[in-house]
């Protein structure tokens, strides 16, 4: 059976600030769905572009994998221009309210929760370490998992700032994300792609050095 639905890609740049810190960085921005609707993935930086991307597809929802700035300084601006609801695993909250004090999410994202979208759908899973309410989605259908800053090409997401913790994200990669089929793409937030069959064998590596 073929499946409609269909990944989109584009990278935005903007800064990623936290306890005090202003850094420089390209975000990964991924919409999912088909010709009519779709999801969007991190609404990063630039809401104008974001659209464009989109293409007159009717947004369906915002999709935040968590609340680092980066990772949702454009949500509120996209959710103006199209109606859709930003939904935000709970945990996040304290972040999110660092960057948008006066708007908050729309929804939940719920560990378990499946998010519908064309002909497939996103299972949310529950990923804290990098940030308490961090969530990775995974769409089976299309053979992808969307791991925001939880994995890498090399390694786990950055657990050295405030509300991070590095045991808990590795206990997440074990337990949520590593055991997912090897040839599964990992769609990352920052940099390139990779899969978890190619991540998986290193996990002693990232505990041995503690990342």
């Amino acid at each position: 059976m073929t499946v409609r639905a269909r990944i989109d890609h584009l990278v935005t740049s903007g800064t990623f600030a936290l306890d005090g810190g202003t850094w420089d960085v390209d975000n990964n921005v991924w919409i999912v769905g088909d010709d009519a609707e779709a999801v969007v993935i991190d609404a990063a930086h630039d809401a104008e572009a974001i659209l464009t991307a989109l293409g007159g597809r009717r947004l369906r929802a915002i999709l935040c994998t968590h609340a680092h700035n980066d990772h949702i300084d454009a949500a509120p601006a996209l959710s103006s221009a199209t109606g859709a609801p930003i939904l935000l695993h709970p945990a996040d909250l304290p972040l999110w309210k660092q960057t948008h004090p006066d708007r908050m999410p729309d929804g939940e994202l719920s560990d378990g929760e499946r998010v519908s979208i064309a002909d497939v759908s996103l299972e949310v899973l529950h990923t804290p370490g990098h940030a308490p309410g961090a969530v990775c989605l995974y769409a089976e259908a299309l053979g992808t998992v969307f791991t925001g800053d939880t994995l890498f090409a090399g390694g786990p997401g950055a657990t050295g700032r405030s509300f991070s913790h590095f045991p808990t994200i590795i206990e997440s990669l074990r337990e949520r994300v590593l055991v997912l089929p090897g040839e599964t793409v990992v769609r990352t937030g920052h940099g390139e792609p990779t899969t978890v069959g190619a991540e998986a064998p290193h996990l002693g590596e990232w505990v041995a050095r503690g990342h």
